[in-house]
């Protein structure tokens, strides 16, 4: 009689093992709950002491969940802020580590409590298997995310610094975007692309400023240690410290810095930066009338790895650009043919610096055409599947200045800009810019222009 009350009262904790149906019922039933409240089959079936420990973790995840999706929806800033800190992703880590134990225990519990032997043959091996999957499922899912979150944290830490935040300037933030082209052949770094990003720091719209690296004679904000060299311009009066004097043009003012006067800037690298990156941010301020916060600066061997790393970039090809086999860029190897053409890193590198019977212009808007479209395939999807090789990428493609504690403002303001036509002012000629004699009134105006687009005030025409 007592046994029969307590199946009666409690089915799942006393069942009728002599019944291959109930017992079978029973195993499902166990499992699903295993996979939706882990937790609950211990407290159902078995050691109610581990159940209540696992329906206890289970409620402060489900906690946890619920109160970073608020926090997302009311100030996604501050989520971002946190789940950028190395800090926090390490804990994270040790979080997921732990959930990923506490499920795999859970799930061979829920095993041992279904009783395989007293349920029907056919339906063994298929309760064993879901088991196995939905534990692998729960288990694996949470030991990845902790490698996602170790990885993520070492990543940051050695791309971008522990300093601290700026402020916008006249409402927007500017970023020097350099392209560094190295090689054994050469001395020091070398700028091959040269911009400035200018986001509005409400919008996220962004203003992207191309620089020619042949551009001469501009001049260096006032008080700046450069300015005090060239008063009248990079080279206006007795040519400059590296180069023939006619050679003075705006790329060489990293290595004029770098490899001869460092100590123009003692401090560049306490703050995460390097002597030669604080001359261009100077040069840059010169000819923008900008204040530069932050500065990136990109290897290009780096960035055909980080290519390679998302799969490929795709580009529609304006016209027929060549390779060639050799750094004389005179001997083509091969073309890379107009139309859409997925490239792999090698080609798209090949892609931004080809030289074969083009003009600096026509490499400037190849390489703001590649930039675009590899930003356009960091989406979610992209980094999730290939996070192990971006990872690995990302930490050889850039120097920065940028903390980590702006990384989730940035964030969130990507994902306007995004959303908003990248508008682009190139210092070219056909922009009315002569770099070998420049007009930086013209140059400025054209760049305010563009920040700031006159708002229309006219009234609309009265319907007929």
């Amino acid at each position: 009689m007592s046994t029969y009350t307590h199946s009666a009262q409690s089915p799942i904790r006393f069942p009728d093992a002599g019944s291959t149906s109930v017992m079978t019922r029973r195993a499902w039933w166990l499992v699903a709950l295993n996979f939706l409240v882990p937790g609950a089959p211990q407290v159902l079936a078995g050691n109610r002491k581990l159940g209540r420990f696992g329906l206890g973790c289970t409620l402060v995840l489900w906690t946890l969940a619920v109160l970073a999706l608020a926090v997302w929806l009311i100030a996604p800033n501050v989520l971002l802020s946190v789940a950028a800190n190395s800090i926090t992703l390490w804990v994270a880590a040790a979080f997921l580590v732990f959930y990923a134990v506490v499920w795999l225990i859970l799930s061979l519990d829920t095993l041992r409590l279904v009783r395989l032997v007293r349920t029907k043959a056919s339906a063994r091996g298929w309760i064993a298997g879901l088991t196995t999957v939905l534990m692998f499922a729960l288990s694996g899912t949470a030991a990845y995310g902790a490698y996602i979150a170790t990885t993520t944290s070492s990543f940051l830490s050695s791309v971008f610094i522990a300093g601290p935040s700026e402020d916008p300037v006249d409402g927007r933030y500017n970023i020097l975007l350099l392209g560094a082209d190295t090689g054994a052949d050469r001395e020091g770094t070398r700028p091959d692309s040269i911009s400035v990003v200018s986001i509005d720091a409400e919008t996220g719209q962004a203003v992207t400023i191309g620089l020619p690296r042949d551009m001469k004679y501009f001049p260096f904000p006032e008080g700046s240690p450069l300015a005090a060299v060239y008063p009248e311009g990079y080279g206006a009066i007795d040519g400059c410290e590296v180069g023939e004097p006619d050679g003075c043009q705006l790329n060489w003012v990293y290595s004029e810095v770098d490899l001869v006067s460092p100590e123009m800037y003692p401090d560049a690298t306490k703050q995460g930066s390097e002597p030669g990156v604080e001359g261009m941010r100077s040069a840059a301020e010169g000819i923008t009338g900008l204040t530069i916060q932050y500065y990136a600066l990109v290897d290009m061997q780096g960035f055909s790895d980080l290519i390679d790393a998302l799969g490929g970039v795709t580009i529609d090809v304006p016209s027929d650009v060549p390779m060639h086999s050799d750094e004389t860029f005179t001997t083509v190897a091969e073309w890379i043919y107009a139309g859409p053409q997925h490239l792999d890193g090698y080609h798209a590198l090949w892609y931004a610096r080809s030289r074969h019977d083009t003009s600096d212009y026509d490499r400037m808007a190849r390489q703001r055409q590649l930039q675009d479209a590899v930003l356009k395939q960091f989406n979610p999807a992209n980094v999730l599947s290939k996070f192990q090789e971006i990872a690995k990428a990302g930490t050889k493609v850039v120097n920065t200045d940028i903390p980590q504690s702006m990384l989730g403002y940035f964030t969130q303001l990507a994902m306007k800009t995004k959303e908003l036509p990248m508008v682009n002012v190139e210092l070219v000629p056909d922009n009315g810019v002569d770099p070998l004699d420049p007009d930086f009134d013209y140059i400025r105006e054209l760049i305010n222009e563009a920040l700031y687009p006159p708002v229309s005030t006219e009234e609309p025409a009265p319907a007929d």
